[in-house]
């Protein structure tokens, strides 16, 4: 690495702070600290280093060299060039935070117009900007369910068909709770049924969580049972993928009190898993309970329009002690990226990929469905996902698709050891009728060859 320093520039600095050298400036440090061992390689020069970063770069397999079968929360969508071209722009990747209005009203607007787009997605009155990612938003929904019930409803009935890694993080967030009760279905003679989760509501439960579609990729109107779980006086919060909200109905018209979900299908790379972003939509009644930050539009003295952060509890920021939830933060670039996606789809544009979603999964698994010992698993409609019988543990039919440069389904046994030899195949319009065909034939000839 290049140090532009000579020594003489190093004496001349060192001499206007008055010591005599560089070990000077550590002398507050224990001695015994100043120099431990660290076992380290030998230095290098940076065209090694981005050699050596290259070289393990080239280990990985990525989308770009292989057809993508996987999915189970992140997908393979194609992205607009001028997705990246907008957002690399520097006055929006070097954008200023919005804690001070009068500099900063281009990021606050592009939040803003974030905002009011996730809320016509999801059919809700308010939108924040924003969580890390789906997970995140998910326990984030259930901290605010708790709150409102000021901690006198402590139990969270969760769908089986919410997300695993969802559950898992919701279960991190209140391992520290005393008395709480997150609960769930748990049937393993049959895939989920969430009106099940209707015999767990009781007057204690304070939010009911599902997800639409679910984790298998099904699709269930829930106006009726949210209805039933009104009528015990809990909450109910669905977390969404946000792409098949461009043709199916949206969650708010259920009468859902929040939607959550993982912006990554709008706009942005798979990148090894992240940074994402979490989706938060809910009723103005809540606003006051929301995390995030929130934006508002008004007008200044002079009547023009501007942009302000607005019901932000400012114990967020500085005491945080009493927070209700310490993220006051947002995935600002990742939001941007969402939102030029879906300003340049617009309506129609999204119903349209969202619809080749559809179509190409229902074509898979109609190709699935005429080989023998396979089988299409699903008891109800389903979007880009599908759940398959296969006659090979998945894990090992996955290790031999990799030589016919095929990333299979998530292995389901991971996560629900009752679904064994079952594989949870996503279709995606970055994938052919002709990529479709290979892969039901080499899955074929993988277990059968």
């Amino acid at each position: 690495m290049f140090i532009p320093h000579s020594d003489s520039d190093k004496s001349e600095m060192l001499e206007k702070i008055g010591l005599k050298s560089i070990k000077d400036l550590f002398k507050d440090v224990p001695e015994k600290y100043r120099y431990p061992d660290l076992n380290l390689p030998e230095a290098i020069s940076e065209m090694e280093a981005l050699q050596n970063l290259k070289d393990l770069a080239d280990v990985n397999f990525s989308t770009d060299d292989m057809l993508c079968f996987m999915g189970a929360g992140a997908y393979n969508h194609y992205i607009p060039a001028a997705v990246d071209s907008i957002i690399t722009r520097g006055e929006f990747l070097t954008a200023y935070t919005p804690y001070q209005p009068e500099v900063s009203q281009g990021t606050l607007q592009a939040i803003f117009e974030y905002q009011s787009l996730i809320a016509a997605l999801t059919g809700m009155e308010v939108s924040n900007a924003s969580h890390y990612d789906g997970a995140t938003a998910a326990a984030e929904a259930c901290v605010l369910a708790y709150h409102n019930f000021r901690g006198k409803r402590n139990k969270f009935v969760l769908s089986k068909g919410l997300h695993p890694q969802y559950r898992e993080t919701i279960q991190t967030y209140f391992q520290g709770y005393e008395n709480l009760k997150i609960v769930g279905f748990d049937n393993p003679s049959q895939m989920p049924n969430d009106d099940d989760l209707l015999n767990l509501v009781d007057l204690d439960t304070a939010i009911v969580y599902v997800q639409y579609p679910d984790f298998f990729g099904r699709i269930r109107d829930f106006t009726k049972f949210v209805e039933q779980v009104h009528e015990k006086g809990a909450l109910v919060a669905v977390s969404v993928n946000p792409m098949a909200l461009g043709m199916l109905k949206p969650p708010g018209e259920f009468g859902v009190d929040i939607v959550t979900g993982e912006g990554q299908p709008l706009g942005i790379p798979l990148s090894f898993g992240g940074p994402y972003l979490g989706l938060f939509a809910t009723k103005k009644e809540f606003v006051r309970k929301l995390a995030g930050r929130l934006v508002g539009e008004t007008v200044d003295k002079e009547g023009r329009k501007g942009y302000v952060l607005t019901l932000t509890a400012r114990e967020q920021h500085i005491r945080r002690e009493k927070a209700t939830s310490n993220i006051c933060t947002n995935q600002g670039l990742i939001a941007l990226a969402a939102t030029v996606y879906l300003s340049l789809l617009g309506k129609h544009g999204l119903e349209q990929v969202a619809r080749l979603n559809f179509d190409k999964a229902h074509y898979a698994a109609t190709q699935f469905n005429q080989l023998n010992d396979f089988e299409v698993v699903s008891n109800s409609p389903f979007f880009n996902e599908f759940v398959l019988k296969c006659p090979l543990p998945v894990e090992e039919i996955n290790a031999l698709l990799l030589d016919y440069d095929i990333l299979g389904g998530y292995d389901l046994s991971k996560d629900y050891p009752e679904l064994e030899n079952c594989m949870l195949v996503a279709v995606t319009e970055a994938v052919s009728k002709d990529d479709i065909d290979y892969f039901v034939s080499s899955l074929q000839e993988v277990c059968h060859g």
